[in-house]
């Protein structure tokens, strides 16, 4: 391998070819935040989720988390955030994201995998607390499952994902959607990192004051 050229099983990529996916993600990742900046009915569902999590986080109440694969990294990122610390140093905020390895292969093996959430919902949460579903298709019976056993709860449910007309932004108290024109996921979840990180922010500054 050199410098100009990169060899794989499917062919050579020269540097230029690289350089251009490169410059060509970033130019479409780009493209689609200018597009949910100028969408006033995106900007409100996050308002309308940040104010359901900062209402249930200054009642003591905690949030609960879940997600599939990436989403599930998305789900772990958003609940460390506010257990340890975003910009502020503070005391932690009650989040748990539904991850544990044992209690998804133990539920899985004995209920299906489409109810590993929802039993994380039955066990861990109570009435007043927040679950945060994310899914980038919308249509993973797992979450989905989830969200119907944190209602039955009495949990606040807020979907993060990537179309509107989906079973999840049907299901869900508050749809935060961030709809892309792409059929890969990737891109949605780009969109989705940058939604938890200004919910982060906006319970930060609000529980805590601005940033320090």
């Amino acid at each position: 391998m050199t410098l100009q050229t990169f060899h794989s099983e499917a062919g050579v990529l020269t540097h230029s070819e690289m350089t251009k996916l490169i410059i060509d993600a970033m130019t479409t990742t780009r493209s689609n935040i200018d597009i949910l900046r100028e969408d006033s009915e995106f900007t409100q569902s996050v308002v309308d989720a940040a104010n359901v999590l900062i209402e249930a986080l200054r009642a003591d109440k905690r949030v609960l988390a879940c997600g599939n694969g990436g989403s599930m990294s998305d789900a772990m990122h958003f609940a460390e955030e506010l257990t340890g610390n975003f910009r502020s140093h503070r005391r932690p905020l009650g989040a748990i994201a539904l991850s544990d390895s044992a209690h998804l292969t133990c539920v899985a093996n004995d209920f299906g995998f489409d109810q590993v959430f929802a039993r994380g919902v039955e066990a861990h949460g109570c009435r007043g607390d927040v679950l945060l579903a994310i899914s980038t298709s919308g249509k993973s019976p797992n979450v989905l499952a989830a969200v119907s056993s944190a209602k039955e709860k009495g949990l606040s449910t807020i979907g993060l994902v990537g179309h509107a007309e989906s079973a999840l932004a049907k299901e869900v108290d508050i749809a935060v959607v961030t709809a892309v024109e792409s059929k890969w996921a990737d891109r949605v979840q780009e969109l989705h990192i940058i939604v938890i990180h200004m919910l982060v922010q906006l319970i930060e500054a609000a529980l805590f004051g601005p940033d320090r």
